[in-house]
């Protein structure tokens, strides 16, 4: 029995049944390489566009963006080990402040 964590219900996933994601990626190569030759006007700079590209290149982002593990903040750590260091003193001195 799991007394401390709560099952979460399963996330939502909608496939598009009409959507054609290899002919998508095909028209971007293509327009691509159009503006590389010069046929189409260069493509002013969004951050959009740089969105993600780093996690999308190492593996252990890639993976720890698809699982959805948070990484732990260093408060709650610090916050823990300072509660335990004093419950610690409490037991061996008996005093809990200095």
């Amino acid at each position: 029995m799991n007394f401390f964590r709560v099952n979460k219900p399963r996330g939502f996933q909608h496939n598009y049944i009409y959507y054609d994601e290899r002919k998508e990626k095909l028209a971007q190569i293509e327009e691509k390489a159009k503006r590389d030759l010069g046929m189409l006007p260069p493509k002013e700079f969004t951050p959009e566009d740089i969105r993600g590209k780093f996690v999308g290149a190492t593996k252990h982002l890639k993976r720890r963006k698809e699982s959805g593990r948070k990484p732990v903040s260093y408060g709650v750590l610090i916050a823990a080990i300072i509660v335990l260091l004093l419950v610690m003193r409490w037991l061996y001195t008996g005093e809990i402040f200095f």
